[in-house]
């Protein structure tokens, strides 16, 4: 067997410690100094999006934005196998979608990548074969490429047209993220958003593009709760925590979640609303 050469590992832990006292920059300058790297400082910032934060401390960054920091660490390491541990767990949106972008650039070099990860729905995004590990040891979840998902949807149909077999009822929404397909049950969305012709599902803060326009993601989720307030907005009421009323004809829902969302309510909806929440 032969002998791993650990130089050529990178390491992102889901602990991983940062001087607090140190900025941005000087955090990279030692980095390049411990890897004898001659990295472009100001390109590795602009990779992890901190370019506006480079003089910043650590101590003043959120926690999304130190993990950047430590993808910056890698990109300057520069090592032929890089380990992720946890690497979108708790973090913002934006984050993550640096973490893709850099994932990207790194399969393009041909570097070898393994993310160590709890979250399955991570996992079936990022990566291209997928293990997991149980009682029974570790086991490969099939991904099927976009391709193959396109053609075995088109041999289902022509199954089903056939047999002449009524089609299943699919109740999970599939959004697009890269070329993996995500499906979310309903009651984790909390609210659909139609912004300059496209469909966004919202998810714990964060925001999904979907295919579906708003007529027919209302008629697929009018039987699990949810409830077009606006023409540009469907909203699960499971979530709804409050309805204002700033005026007479101006009205917004206030959801229950972190972000405290607030949703347009048009005024001609307002009378359906109440009717369905059973007020007068």
């Amino acid at each position: 067997m032969s002998k791993v050469n650990l130089s050529e590992v990178g390491f992102s832990f889901l602990d991983e410690g940062l001087y607090e006292r140190l900025t941005v920059a000087e955090h990279l300058k030692l980095y390049c100094r411990l890897y004898n790297s001659s990295e472009s400082i100001p390109l590795v910032l602009r990779k992890v999006h901190l370019e506006e934060k480079r003089n910043m401390r650590v101590k003043q960054l959120s926690y999304s934005e130190q993990k950047r920091i430590l993808f910056g660490k890698l990109l300057i390491q520069n090592p032929e196998l890089y380990i992720f541990e946890e690497p979108d767990q708790n973090v913002d949106f934006e984050t993550q979608r640096i973490f893709m972008l850099i994932i990207e650039q790194l399969r393009n070099e041909g570097k070898s990548l393994l993310i160590l990860t709890s979250n399955m729905e991570s996992a079936i995004t990022i990566a291209d074969r997928v293990f997991k590990l149980d009682e029974n040891g570790l086991q490969e979840i099939q991904v099927a490429s976009e391709s193959e998902k396109e053609e075995s949807r088109d041999q289902q149909s022509d199954k089903i047209a056939q047999e002449e077999i009524q089609p299943v009822r699919f109740e999970k929404i599939p959004t697009k993220v890269n070329d993996k397909i995500v499906l979310f049950d309903p009651p984790e969305i909390a609210y659909i958003e139609s912004n300059d012709g496209q469909t966004y599902l919202h998810i714990k803060g964060e925001e999904f593009p979907t295919t579906f326009t708003l007529n027919e993601l209302e008629n697929r989720l009018q039987h699990f709760g949810f409830f077009r307030c606006h023409r540009s907005y469907i909203v699960n009421l499971q979530k709804v925590r409050e309805v204002i009323t700033w005026t007479r004809n101006s009205y917004s829902l206030v959801l229950d979640d972190e972000e405290k969302s607030s949703i347009p309510l048009s005024k001609s909806k307002m009378g359906e609303l109440k009717a369905m929440l059973g007020l007068k």
